[in-house]
């Protein structure tokens, strides 16, 4: 028995179906709730005294996110949420590290 061939369109048009679903992207709803949870952490952890910078980073991060969020630039949106969760997560340490001390 012969093996079956592929028509000489199909391979084509599935590769182009595949892009143009791997092209859609849904609102990254778990990043930024993510975000969202280690910055309150972190607030509660002292970080905007002792890891300002940190902080200050996550909390502008987030803002970015929000405002590509609404834009429906979800990719955007989802990058600066990561980013601001780890910058959360850095500010965290900090204070904790910083809180941590005794003179």
């Amino acid at each position: 028995m012969a093996p079956s061939r592929i028509p000489h369109l199909a391979l084509p048009l599935t590769l182009v179906a595949l892009l143009l679903v791997s092209g859609c992207q849904t609102a990254p709803v778990q990043e930024m709730s993510d975000a969202r949870q280690a910055i309150s952490v972190a607030r509660e952890a002292g970080a905007a005294q002792h890891a300002a910078a940190d902080f200050t980073a996550a909390v502008d991060y987030l803002q970015s996110a929000e405002r590509h969020l609404n834009e429906q630039q979800y990719g955007n949106a989802r990058r600066d949420a990561l980013q601001a969760k780890l910058k959360a997560l850095d500010a965290l340490q900090r204070a904790e590290t910083s809180t941590d001390v005794k003179p």
